[in-house]
């Protein structure tokens, strides 16, 4: 490997083990103390000068919430250039397989963290899948061709809602390389999966709702062949931009195709991607843009009560469901739904349900002097602060 590019990883791996300390809570000067070590010791881990012995490893591990072997292959990495190039491809990139465990881990922990603590660690995934796709050839090459579009609209997904919806570039830089890569490899499914996320961008960010009509019917057509599961999905999304721009009709008729085909949907492609709430939460969306207030609380009441606990999903729609229930005038409804709201988000930080949050405790400014209003105003401004 390259010295420039070892030296590029090892930076990666320095700002992890400082990733993964801030994300806990500690300060160099607090962690030290936990361990036993001087701050200066700390310091010489974070910056690649220096590795723990057997029991600080053991210590480090315990007071970051990580395991034993994550701590050990971030510091064999620093080490890696030691050695051959084939050899330090392999120790830098691990295997195919690892790769894939690795991705999914992230994909599990992303619905129960803040994606800000997962962004250096899926940022060096994306780059070591990179890496070991270009020393590979034919059908293994493919495989991490996939899997790297995989983590770049994983990678969008992180920069978006850790910016609380607001870095539209930078999400769409990544989505766009996801939906070139899975062109590449001839994979409509992950195309799809790109520009139905590539949507949201224009649904939700920008509020361009005829633009992201567009890439969520784009979507739609091309995993219309291969994925019902994302078809049924886009179309949902088909469903919500019309009510946006006010066409009832045409949501209610995509709304009614997308069930069409999530009832097909299986176990083909991006099966795993459809949950057993979606209709009832953009269902709900769309009739709470239509102004028909009961009917989407209805939906949307349904929808929290299928979803789990710290679901980045479920502060979204509890977000839209407080607002369903102020614009009805129903202030304790909106509290009680609201406090849910907030107990999610002070543990996963998402930023769309967090946009929403913040947008119904707007709204409530004419009861602003209630006391209730007035605890819930002091809990989102210390949201807002750990954020």
């Amino acid at each position: 490997m390259p010295a420039n590019k070892v030296l590029e990883f090892v930076m990666k791996r320095v700002g992890l083990l400082a990733q993964w300390r801030r994300a806990e809570g500690w300060s160099q000067e607090g962690l030290a103390e936990e361990l036993g070590v001087d701050r200066s010791t700390v310091h010489r881990w974070e910056a690649g000068k220096a590795v723990p012995q057997a029991r600080q490893m053991r210590a480090l591990a315990g007071a970051l919430r990580r395991e034993p072997a994550e701590l050990e292959a971030l510091f064999d990495g620093r080490q890696s250039h030691v050695g051959s190039e084939a050899d330090s491809v392999t120790r830098v990139d691990a295997s195919p397989d690892d790769l894939r465990i690795a991705y999914l881990d992230l994909e599990r922990r992303y619905d129960r963290v803040p994606s800000a603590s997962l962004l250096a660690e899926a940022g060096q995934h994306f780059a070591r899948i990179g890496e070991l796709a270009r020393h590979l050839r034919g059908g293994p090459q493919r495989g991490l061709l996939r899997l790297q579009a995989e983590t770049a609209t994983l990678m969008g997904k992180l920069v978006w809602d850790a910016s609380q919806r607001r870095d539209h570039g930078g999400a769409r830089k990544y989505y766009s390389q996801a939906a070139a890569l899975a062109r590449s490899v001839q994979d409509p499914a992950l195309e799809s999966h790109a520009l139905l996320r590539s949507s949201y961008v224009d649904l939700y960010g920008t509020k361009d709702a005829s633009t992201g009509l567009a890439l969520a019917e784009a979507a739609a057509r091309r995993a219309a062949p291969v994925s019902p599961a994302l078809a049924g999905l886009a179309l949902l999304h088909v469903g919500e931009a019309h009510a946006m721009l006010g066409d009832r009709e045409e949501c209610e008729r995509n709304i009614g195709l997308a069930q069409d085909q999530l009832a097909d949907a299986g176990a083909g492609p991006a099966a795993d991607l459809v949950s057993s709430d979606q209709v009832g939460r953009l269902a709900g969306s769309c009739y709470l843009e239509l102004g028909e207030l009961r009917r989407a609380q209805g939906e949307l009441e349904s929808a929290a009560g299928i979803l789990g606990r710290h679901k980045k999903s479920r502060t979204i729609v509890l977000g839209n469901l407080a607002l369903a229930h102020i614009r009805q005038r129903q202030v304790d409804g909106a509290l009680e739904v609201l406090d849910q709201a907030v107990d999610e988000l002070e543990q996963t930080r998402g930023g769309g349900g967090m946009n929403l949050v913040f947008a119904a405790a707007r709204e409530l400014k004419p009861w602003r002097r209630e006391v209730q209003v007035l605890e819930l105003n002091d809990r989102l401004l210390s949201l807002m602060a750990a954020s």
